[in-house]
């Protein structure tokens, strides 16, 4: 095979011009492919939009992966990547490469017992290495998370042959986002403890664009717990400001909007990742990615229309409230009002029943003071034998006696049934 000429058309192809760089790129790869030699080029890049070499390679790997898509392949891609590619760009497209390739042959996923046979023999081999075992890892895991088999993912990265034989790369924070993606999904493991991976992850130095994105990821799919929505949402503005142009970040950080119920804010959010969505990839569908975005839009809208719906039955039921509360309020002074009449009235009939009262003692008083002194009188007048002037004298002192006696009665009477005023002031 002449690899030179290969080499050749990609060092002469202009990266302005997508279409032909796409061209001769899936066409080199193709033909390098089909000889059965892997590509001799050395990739100085992580630039998957203009980087020759790097979609050549690209390309390449993608079809050896879906003519057989297990971890040996993944071993093979590892050992190629770690001789091909400079080392400052190598854990950017290590991890693009072994989580993208897992999204497309997710179909494909191996078995206990065809992991274990592959495994024995990838650490088996002289040129293995730990890295080599932790780019299969992320394959096979890659798989797991596309899938949704969180408890499957969680025992791959807790107890495998192939994890331990990563070594210090368990410890790497992509291998932490994928524990807590796991601990979010799974439903025999608590918020808490997976929120603990997600912030270890998440303040790692380590961390790259794709553990954010696995980290979003998990909090996306989580069961609702208290918290959730304002996590997601926080978690994806950040994510936002330090990759603006980055449409996953846009949908999660609409997500977590749309769960907190910030409508317009969602739907500014949701609409800069469509317009972001880049129209071409070969790892991830644009027509898929599309759709779920449109139905997220279309969620966020009929959320909105919703909340306006809520808003104007709660301002009903608040007006409805106010007229009731007023009803009642003129309810209750009309009964206070009926009340104070009936009250005063009452106070008026007792009050007018303990006058008749003391009048009646009064002219009882008056009466018997009147009947006392006819008759005292005349005793005075028809027995004895006292003057005129002496029986004038004792009747004017016997009729003083009843006079003063009547008054004191009607006075002490008044005196003891007066009006008195009560505590209240009425």
């Amino acid at each position: 095979m002449d690899f030179a000429s290969h080499t050749a058309r990609l060092d002469s192809i202009s990266a302005t011009d997508s279409r032909e760089l796409d061209r001769v790129c899936e066409e080199v790869a193709t033909a390098l492919y089909e000889g059965g030699g892997e590509p001799p080029f050395t990739v100085e890049s992580a630039d998957f939009a203009a980087d020759a070499h790097l979609i050549c390679a690209d390309r390449y790997w993608r079809l050896r992966f879906l003519e057989r898509p297990d971890i040996r392949t993944a071993a093979d891609c590892s050992r190629w990547l770690n001789v091909h590619v400079t080392r400052e760009h190598r854990t950017e497209v290590l991890e693009k490469w072994s989580l993208g390739y897992a999204f497309i042959t997710k179909d494909t996923v191996e078995s206990t017992a065809e992991l274990s046979r592959a495994v024995e023999e990838i650490v088996g081999q002289e040129n293995s290495s730990g890295d080599v075992a932790y780019f299969a890892t992320l394959y096979h895991a890659g798989k797991l998370r596309s899938n949704f088999w969180f408890d499957e993912l969680h025992q791959f990265l807790d107890s495998s042959l192939l994890t331990l034989a990563a070594g210090v790369h368990r410890r790497s924070a992509l291998f932490t986002a994928l524990r807590s993606f796991a601990a979010f999904g799974s439903r025999a493991i608590t918020a808490e403890h997976a929120t603990g991976l997600l912030d270890q992850a998440w303040n790692s130095p380590e961390r790259t664009r794709h553990v954010v994105d696995i980290c979003l990821n998990g909090i996306n799919v989580a069961a609702p717990f208290e918290g959730h929505g304002e996590l997601l949402r926080d978690r994806a503005a950040e994510a936002v400001r330090d990759h603006p142009f980055d449409h996953i970040f846009h949908f999660r950080l609409a997500a977590g909007q749309h769960l907190v119920r910030d409508e317009d804010a969602a739907l500014v959010s949701i609409t800069t990742a469509l317009r972001h969505l880049p129209a071409l990839g070969s790892r991830g569908s644009h027509k898929l990615l599309q759709e779920q975005y449109l139905a997220k839009r279309d969620a966020i809208l009929e959320g909105g229309r919703r909340a306006l719906l809520d808003a104007e039955h709660e301002q009903r039921l608040r007006a409805q409230e106010a007229r009731h509360q007023q009803r009642y309020e003129q309810l209750e002074a009309e009964l206070h009002r009926r009340g104070d009449e009936q009250a005063k009235a009452h106070r008026e009939g007792q009050e007018a029943a303990r006058a008749n009262h003391v009048r009646s003692v009064e002219l009882v008083a008056v009466f018997t003071s009147a009947i006392a002194f006819a008759v005292g009188s005349l005793q005075v007048s028809l027995t004895g034998s006292f003057t005129l002037r002496d029986r004038l004298f004792l009747i004017g002192a016997w009729g003083v006696a009843h006079v003063v006696f009547a008054l004191l009665v009607v006075g002490g009477t008044w005196l003891i049934t007066r009006p008195r005023p009560s505590r209240d002031g009425s």
